[in-house]
């Protein structure tokens, strides 16, 4: 077993029925603070890493990060959406189609037409689901208030 099952087996044993009633009661939209907040604390940890060349904070803080989206993996499985392995496959998908410079035929001469045809992939992707783009706004604006709540929280005013 991996270290990434051993954690998956974790988070299960958390939200078991005789798991710990605050994970338990953990729900997509209950973790969205929490999800934000460790995303910033993962750019705190990026930021101690260039200032000093210490990587224990950005270590720990990814390990939170990962905890955010293992225990979504989890509600989502208990759910009947998706599981774990539903992601990864996607996100793996999604990097070889992306790629086509590396995992096709297609050659690139600089980072900048690498970027240009991610974009133009990513536009074919999504063609059909330009609706989904209307949440972004409202999504941007929660994910300010959730940081200015998370600061207010820490004493940062």
């Amino acid at each position: 077993m991996t270290k990434f099952e051993e954690f998956q087996n974790i988070i299960a044993r958390l939200r078991a029925p005789d798991g710990c009633p605050w994970d338990k009661e953990q729900t997509h939209s209950s973790l969205k603070a929490a999800c934000i907040e460790e995303a910033a604390e993962v750019v705190c940890g990026i930021n101690i890493l260039e200032d000093t060349g210490n990587s224990d904070n950005l270590k720990e803080e990814l390990g939170d990060l990962l905890l955010q989206v293992v225990m979504h993996a989890q509600i989502a499985e208990e759910e009947g959406l998706f599981t774990m392995d539903d992601i990864i496959q996607g996100i793996s998908e999604k990097m070889i189609r992306r790629h086509p410079h590396v995992f096709g035929e297609e050659t690139v001469s600089d980072s900048g037409e690498v970027l240009g045809k991610w974009n133009d992939i990513k536009k074919n992707e999504k063609t059909g689901k330009e609706w989904m783009d209307n949440y972004l706004p409202d999504a941007f604006n929660e994910a300010k208030e959730l940081i200015d709540k998370a600061g207010k929280r820490k004493g940062f005013e």
